[in-house]
């Protein structure tokens, strides 16, 4: 089985998450990507922590599916195995800051004249233009510069680091995905590739998707616990008896009559949607006391058997042993060589037509670079001649 991208061949110049975590939904749904990695500069994912028989689990992760070419961009000889790189591949995706690519003559305007229908997709924390555009930053400086914490957290004890990189991937892998798919369906259309703008901070910021329509439309500024759902209503997360949480969704009136009565607090249902802070405040302390009397496993088992839209709070060991997880095969044993395997975080896109098995877990430096040059035309004795000048690995 190809996969619904087999036709897409991309050079993925990225490293850490954004980038990397883009290409591997593009992989997993089964394009052709391959990885130019510097042999003088370490990517840091691969030696982060956790490791795994020596190998950083998220690097594995994160570049499943992928070849990987040692190739230092900085020799001239580099600069030609990517002209003829990209007779073929057609889409390059980078997150250097920019200036960098046309520093190494790898800007869009010098490899589109190589190959006009060259998508070229830039993810980066603050855009190619701008004030911004040349600053260093992470992902919780987009998010404060996107007015995302201002609006995050408790309203007594500030903004909270997340446990997940929102504007690395839900700002930059995936609408860098988003992007670089539809020019290539515009491309489909004009036999023209583009440049696609990535800017994380930008994509974060458009995801103030009603707390920032309700400012921009009405003035409205939203601040910690002042909304319906960021803990200005009975809508968050409740502590029970034995110190574990479950979260409380309950927003429709049909939910919410069922939260209450299995508390014992019927009366307060009509509470659900009232726009009164006070009255916000009166049931959320109430379902706090209520809460607060039961044990966990008293109160899953209690809602398990009601459709009230409250759901514990999992470990990532117990989410994993999760039934509807596991019917959902969110996890994948991938090949990692010799016969065995990694478990992995499944690619999460069903396709009736289904998708690949995962091929292999993140290859090592150059793992493919002997392989991908001899695609090219490259002779052994050509090969061994630009690893001994250290322009490949």
């Amino acid at each position: 089985m190809l996969g619904p991208l087999a036709s897409l061949k991309i050079l993925d110049f990225s490293t850490l998450l954004p980038g990397p975590f883009a290409s591997l939904l593009l992989a997993d749904m089964g394009a052709e990507v391959l990885r130019i990695e510097s042999p003088t500069r370490m990517d840091l994912l691969r030696v982060l922590p956790p490791h795994d028989q020596g190998v950083s689990a998220s690097h594995a992760y994160l570049n499943r599916n992928k070849r990987s070419l040692a190739l230092d961009l900085k020799q001239p000889e580099a600069l030609e195995v990517i002209k003829q790189l990209l007779q073929d591949h057609d889409i390059v995706l980078e997150q250097f800051r920019p200036g960098v690519m046309e520093r190494l003559g790898l800007g869009y305007e010098a490899l589109k004249t190589i190959n006009p229908r060259l998508i070229y997709v830039s993810i980066t924390g603050y855009g190619q233009t701008g004030p911004y555009k040349d600053r260093a930053g992470h992902d919780i400086n987009y998010l404060a510069l996107a007015g995302l914490a201002s609006h995050t957290g408790r309203a007594d004890s500030g903004p909270l680091p997340l446990g997940m990189q929102v504007a690395d991937v839900a700002g930059g892998s995936l609408h860098g995905v988003i992007g670089l798919l539809a020019a290539v369906i515009a491309r489909q259309q004009t036999g023209q590739g583009q440049h696609i703008d990535v800017s994380m901070t930008d994509c974060v910021f458009s995801l103030n998707a009603m707390a920032g329509a309700g400012y921009l439309a009405c003035g409205e500024e939203p601040g910690r616990e002042n909304q319906m759902l960021n803990g200005g209503s009975f809508y968050d997360y409740y502590r029970t008896r034995d110190g574990r949480w479950l979260s409380v969704g309950s927003l429709e009136p049909p939910f919410m009559k069922q939260l209450c009565t299995a508390l014992g607090v019927e009366d307060l249902a009509a509470l659900g949607l009232s726009p009164k802070p006070a009255q916000q405040k009166a049931l959320k302390d109430a379902l706090k006391i209520e809460f607060e009397k039961h044990d966990y496993a008293e109160l899953c088992a209690l809602f398990a058997e009601l459709d009230a839209c409250v759901e514990p709070v999992l470990s990532l060991s117990e989410a994993v042993r999760h039934p509807q997880l596991q019917a959902r095969q969110l996890v994948a044993q991938v090949p990692r060589g010799g016969g065995s395997t990694q478990a992995q975080m499944a690619c999460p896109l069903k396709f009736s037509e289904g998708l690949p098995e995962p091929r292999h877990i993140g290859a090592a430096l150059g793992a493919h670079t002997d392989e991908v040059l001899g695609e090219l035309g490259f002779s052994v004795q050509r090969i061994e001649e630009l690893r001994r000048a250290k322009v490949v690995v």
